[in-house]
């Protein structure tokens, strides 16, 4: 009964609700039975899947295979083996799951690993939908995922606070996320968010991958900090945090961590996207909004019809651009029970003679050394029936920015 529960639960956390109504519950509870074999506790991960016939066949690899073939070490001299499967495993792992079943065998030739056969009572891709199955073969696998947009909020001096006011904060920039997604699923802006916490904040991510939903992202991030900062007009002592945020581009793996016997429902995200913004946020003032130097696909171009090359990017300046494109959508939602009139978004600079305005980088270094490029990011809300909210930190109280040094103007 406990383990029909927690499927239960995760199907609603992976599928929207036209992919609900087509499933055939019982046929998906028994292909998760086999995989929740294969995947022995949490030792083992799937790499890949493809349908044959009655039956779906997988590769499957120790968790810790991966990390002995991606390390900085070679475990033998002169293995050139090693060397080749390196990238080709990290290829696999930021590719699709489900594969033809000539790409499967070919990959189990390359790690000389078997591939398992699980022979099924209904035929996939038929009774069964790729998409769902491919969805229940995440749960047990680790996904490197590329050029995903991802935000941090941080709850300044959040430690400080008694623990019943810590999660007093907590609970109520959780519910600025839930208003934030409601708000914005009403416009018909989809954003399928996750979150996972950091003990004084959130990261927040789209399940949704590409430049669109990366953009959605952002919109969603302006909408979180209006909704936190209307409640923290409203509200009396510390119930409502003041938040510092970062938000990136960049790499990251996905996985789910064993939660008892059974892999959690919600995932777990590492990489370098996390890495920049953790660093980023230790230099970030209390209110600020930062946004790191990222230079990503400006659509979602088909890999497999388009050369590496040939796609065209956008960097953080021009991700701005499109991010501005799409701010009137917004007009007219209801924040905290405050109407927003209209958002202006727009990254820091000087004022010139002309009246125009530089866009300036900042360089920010951590404890550990390292330095990295930043822009300052401002976000101006106007309510029809109350004053402006301005976010973020104005440009002329950075100049003594925790030791950053300004980098060139455009």
């Amino acid at each position: 009964m406990t383990r029909t529960i927690k499927r239960m639960s995760w199907t609603d956390a992976f599928l929207d609700d036209d992919d609900m109504s087509q499933i055939n519950k019982e046929y998906l509870f028994q292909l998760d039975d086999r995989l929740y074999a294969l995947w022995a506790l949490g030792r083992n991960m799937i790499l890949v899947w493809a349908p044959n016939g009655r039956a779906i066949e997988v590769i499957i690899i120790p968790h810790y295979h991966l990390a002995e073939i991606t390390g900085n070490e070679i475990p033998a001299a002169g293995d050139t083996d090693f060397k080749k499967r390196e990238p080709f495993l990290k290829k696999i792992v930021g590719g699709p799951k489900q594969v033809p079943i000539e790409t499967l065998y070919r990959i189990s030739r390359f790690l000389d690993c078997p591939p398992e056969r699980i022979d099924l009572p209904f035929v996939p891709g038929k009774d069964l939908s790729c998409k769902i199955i491919t969805a229940l073969v995440r749960r047990y696998s680790i996904t490197l995922v590329q050029n995903r947009a991802v935000v941090l909020f941080d709850a300044v001096k959040f430690s400080l606070y008694p623990p019943l006011e810590q999660v007093t904060q907590l609970n109520s920039l959780a519910y600025s996320v839930n208003t934030a997604y409601h708000e914005l699923s009403d416009r018909q802006i989809k954003i399928n968010f996750a979150r996972s916490t950091t003990g004084d904040g959130f990261y927040v991510w789209n399940r949704t991958t590409g430049a669109r939903a990366n953009v959605a992202l952002y919109h969603f991030m302006q909408m979180v900090l209006a909704d936190n900062a209307i409640a923290r007009t409203k509200a009396r002592g510390n119930t409502a945090p003041l938040l510092r945020t970062c938000f990136h581009i960049g790499d990251h793996y996905e996985f789910y961590q064993a939660e008892g016997l059974s892999p959690t429902t919600f995932s777990y995200i590492v990489g370098d996207v996390t890495i920049e913004l953790a660093r980023m946020i230790s230099q970030a003032r209390p209110g600020q909004i930062l946004m790191g130097d990222f230079n990503v696909p400006e659509n979602d171009p088909d890999p497999a019809l388009v050369e590496p090359e040939r796609i065209e990017t956008v960097d953080t300046i021009n991700f701005m651009k499109n991010v501005k494109n799409g701010l009137s959508h917004l007009n007219g939602i209801v924040l905290s029970g405050d109407s927003i009139d209209s958002i202006k978004c727009y990254l820091t600079g000087d004022k010139q003679p002309d009246g125009s305005y530089t866009i300036n980088r900042y360089r920010v270094g951590d404890k550990h050394g390292f330095k990295r490029t930043v822009f300052n990011a401002k976000i101006n809300i106007y309510r029809p029936h109350a004053g402006p909210i301005f976010l973020g930190v104005q440009n002329d109280a950075l100049t003594d920015f925790n030791g950053a040094y300004r980098e060139d103007q455009h």
